[in-house]
């Protein structure tokens, strides 16, 4: 643990929230200018575009993102001069003509993609490691950031109705109280951006009723977060009968939002729930829509959607690997990155709410959490098998070998075992003869961000 954050544990809680206070008002600062509205309206306005100026806007910007790249960007360039000596003529300007860019490349080597000239030490560093617990190192100019952040405004909150000087709640990854702490508060109050900062790691039944007292107390209007801990939150309130306050609305990101969270979630806080799509690395955003369509954000990049084993474009509909190319940052161009998670592209081309934006069909998670089954079938989403009829307040699949899966699950109060019988016989139903194994736990282990993984596969 960093010094600087065994120092903040060791403060009293009202210390803890002016730390986090003033935290909070220098990222306002640095993400809503001024003109930060101004950019919102012009991000709404352009909504109503038509496809064939879309093209037109995204290309231009592509166009100039790729010369930038090959000629300013070390990792890019070098590629580029080395294609040129052996011979190769290929077009820059053409996406096909450039290799798929692996997560594992810029891990290893994340200053090669920092284009020359920048001073890192004027540019926001971002470290992720995702669900894999591996570091991420990215780097972004601040243009950048505002340009993500005013559509965030957007698309994230003004689709619903909600602003960012409304009181929120989120359920994330930061470590905002110690994994030894079992008293509340599980939070922290950040008043810079009137945001109560849940603890994700301290759901348990037991303290339940603190974190729904914290909402009801701090009059919060909405929530976002991570579908896991809201849905467990949500589920848990509803077992114990509290007296949960309705919000304007629950906002889900970072993991796939399934079928069975989103309605006990929408019962609990008596209210709609959106899900959305965002990655660090600011090369991908996506938003619902009231009339339930996942938009992709057009400004922040180019989304494909290619073939699990080539490299070859997927048809529409069809589940593929999401690569992505950004158009927002200049410091750290990502040319055809993929990103780790598996979508597909919808077969609409309209969507009743009239915003002409993509249609993202929707994200089946990671590309590592897919089960193969005895007969060389790829199964991605097993979602369906835990639906809300069945008494699980979370689970976790695991594939040992083609012959193997184990389910790691936390019974709910009224779990029987008719109902473990059923959950084996939809698991049977999807993945065919093979063994399953049923493992009832108290606490299914997070990511050191506090992100969950429903399925892993320990298949090479």
């Amino acid at each position: 643990m960093p010094d600087w954050l065994k120092s903040y544990h060791s403060l009293p809680y009202p210390l803890r929230m002016i730390v986090a206070s003033l935290h909070g008002f220098r990222l306002q600062t640095v993400r809503y200018p001024p003109d930060t509205d101004r950019s919102v309206a012009e991000a709404l306005a352009r909504e109503s575009w038509t496809s064939d100026q879309w093209n037109a806007w995204q290309q231009e910007r592509l166009a100039q993102m790729l010369w930038h790249a090959s000629r300013n960007v070390p990792y890019y360039r070098q590629q580029w001069e080395m294609r040129r000596r052996n011979g190769d003529h290929a077009s820059l300007d053409s996406l096909a003509n450039w290799p798929v860019l692996s997560k594992d490349v810029l891990r290893d080597f994340p200053k090669a993609f920092v284009a020359d000239g920048i001073k890192l030490r004027s540019q926001i560093i971002e470290h992720t490691s995702g669900t894999t617990g591996k570091p991420l190192t990215l780097w972004m100019s601040i243009d950048s950031v505002r340009q993500w952040f005013a559509l965030f405004e957007a698309r994230w909150r003004s689709w619903y109705g909600l602003s960012r000087h409304d009181r929120w709640g989120i359920l994330g990854g930061q470590m905002v109280t110690t994994f030894a702490q079992n008293m509340p508060p599980f939070w922290v109050w950040n008043a810079g951006m009137s945001q109560l900062y849940f603890s994700s790691y301290h759901l348990a039944p037991q303290n339940i009723a603190a974190y729904i007292d914290a909402i009801q107390n701090h009059k919060l209007i909405y929530l976002l977060g991570y579908a896991s801990s809201l849905y467990s939150l949500a589920q848990l309130a509803l077992e114990q009968k509290l007296n949960i306050p309705a919000l304007e609305a629950v906002i889900s990101n970072a993991e796939p939002l399934y079928a069975h969270q989103r309605q006990v979630i929408s019962r609990a806080f008596q209210c709609p729930v959106y899900d959305t799509y965002g990655l660090s690395e600011n090369v991908c955003a996506a938003s619902e829509c009231l009339s339930g369509n996942l938009h992709l954000w057009p400004e922040v990049g180019v989304t494909e959607i290619l073939e699990d084993e080539m490299d070859f474009p997927a048809l529409r509909g069809e589940t593929g690997r999401v690569i992505c190319t950004g158009l927002l940052n200049l410091t750290m161009p990502l040319v055809r990155y993929e990103v780790g998670d598996r979508g597909f592209l919808s077969t609409e081309t309209a969507c009743a709410c009239g915003r002409s934006l993509p249609i993202l069909g929707g994200i089946d998670g990671r590309k590592d959490d897919v089960l193969l089954t005895r007969d060389g079938r790829r199964i991605g989403r097993l979602d369906p098998v835990f639906k809300a009829d069945l008494p699980i307040r979370e689970a976790q699949i695991i594939q040992e070998n083609l012959m193997r899966v184990v389910v790691r699950y936390i019974p709910a109060l009224n779990c029987s075992s008719t109902d473990l019988d059923m959950l084996v016989e939809r698991l049977h139903e999807r993945l065919g003869d093979m063994e399953i194994v049923l493992e009832s736990v108290e606490e299914i282990h997070r990511s050191s961000n506090g992100k969950f993984r429903a399925v892993i596969s320990n298949i090479k």
